[in-house]
């Protein structure tokens, strides 16, 4: 029986996987930069945790869970988002009682959502997302949002697009809430099914429905800016004066909301307006909550974060054309002739490797001719060719493959020669 891979995943092959290195490493130096540190979260949690952390109202909930009983009984689900692991771990832990706050975490990893696979989109997807936790300073805000660009920014994206919104604090979600409860009541039966349920639950998940996204009913919503409070107002217009001073351009969109009633005040998505990069083009979102701590058994502690696609974005990348610098090759290709030799050749590869040198050699004895090739194949830098009469002169040919040039080198000082080399090389 031939196996295949489970729809809505994907293997990760060399030559590829290089590209998720290069992007994990850039996230990873920012983050150091920004002081934030890295934190491991279990692949599955108690269902539950997702029910308070992500809302049972929400799609992913009702609809993309991969929910499952272990031998005990016990309801368990593969994680679909990073923020509620990362919260449960920061009130278990008892991170809030440490003296440095806010608390500044990053994760990467895999995340598990059963929904329609399609462009960028997959069942199995690996996500990168910060949560600083411990302040309601509205320049954490912007630092997160800083952050999040800066990423983009450094891998080369130029075609973004970042729109931000406040959804207020609980007075005016409360005030926002009912007038839209009386915009959409006598019409509702336009909308489709989920925002029927949605008006009297959670009305806000209304206006990010993706199917009835271009009603007109919409685009005449109540704005939640009409109902912001003067705190409210004053925080939003603090995190937009820090965005203009840190000269990252915005967009204020009235539309972009958050269903869950713990996100207040800040909320932003990073959108890609590439040629060709599809219908959803959202690469980034992320916002402040205020509750979810509490909700998930800690103290009241405010938090702000964001979370993104690596597929989706190594997908702007493409769709701008971009090639990341991924280095490609070995530094050297070691080609044994003899029996001698080849015994010889197992140490040297060793000596090279504990040097810091990226070698390789031949292991299916071939002759010659077909290890040279394999050294083009293998994009070596050098080829370092060692017969039995140059084992027994205790020496060694080492072949520069984008000259030609072959210099005869003394086998006790191969090592010093080849790091001198490609120290030269940079």
């Amino acid at each position: 029986m031939a196996f295949q891979i489970p729809r809505g995943t994907q293997d990760i092959l060399p030559g590829e996987v290089e590209k998720w290195q290069y992007v994990e490493k850039i996230a990873r130096d920012i983050c150091k930069r920004y002081n934030y540190h890295e934190i491991r979260t279990p692949i599955f949690e108690h269902t539950e945790l997702f029910l308070r952390g992500v809302g049972d109202t929400t799609d992913i909930v009702q609809k993309e869970m991969y929910t499952f009983e272990d031998r005990a009984g016990r309801s368990m689900t593969l994680r679909p988002e990073g923020t509620a692991p990362v919260v449960r771990s920061f009130v278990e832990n008892k991170m809030y009682g440490n003296p440095n706050q806010p608390i500044k975490l990053y994760y990467i990893g895999p995340m598990f959502r059963y929904e329609r696979p399609q462009a960028g989109r997959f069942r199995q997807f690996v996500q990168f997302g910060v949560e600083a936790i411990g302040s309601n300073d509205p320049a954490i805000d912007a630092e997160v949002i800083a952050m999040a660009m800066e990423l983009y920014r450094s891998l080369g994206l130029k075609k973004l697009r970042l729109v931000i919104n406040s959804l207020g604090d609980v007075e005016t979600r409360k005030a926002h809430r009912q007038a839209l409860i009386d915009h959409f009541k006598s019409r509702i039966h336009e909308l489709c099914e989920d925002c029927q349920v949605r008006l009297e639950k959670n009305p806000l998940r209304i206006l990010d429905c993706k199917k009835d996204r271009d009603h007109e009913l919409m685009a005449t919503a109540p704005s939640i800016l009409d109902y912001l409070n003067d705190e409210s107002r004053h925080y939003f217009e603090k995190v937009k004066a820090y965005l203009t001073k840190l000269g990252i351009p915005f967009e204020v969109d009235p539309r972009l909301v958050r269903g869950l009633d713990y996100y207040h005040h800040t909320t932003f998505e990073i959108m890609s307006d590439a040629e060709g990069f599809g219908a959803i083009t959202t690469l980034c979102g992320g916002g402040r909550y205020s509750g979810l701590v509490q909700e998930i058994g800690g103290p009241e502690t405010p938090g702000i974060g964001f979370a993104l696609s690596i597929e989706r974005l190594l997908a702007a990348l493409e769709a701008e054309g971009i090639t990341l610098p991924i280095s490609e090759g070995i530094d050297c290709y070691v080609v044994a002739v003899g029996e001698k030799a080849k015994d010889e050749s197992i140490l040297l590869v060793h000596k090279l490797r504990k040097a810091g040198i990226v070698a390789d050699k031949d292991y299916q004895d071939r002759k010659i001719k077909a290890q040279l090739k394999s050294a083009d194949r293998l994009n070596a830098k050098f080829v370092a060719i060692l017969g039995d009469d140059e084992l027994a002169k205790e020496v060694i040919n080492i072949k520069e493959m984008s000259t030609g040039e072959q210099t005869e080198v003394p086998l006790h000082s191969v090592v010093d020669y080849l790091k001198e080399r490609l120290s030269q090389e940079g």
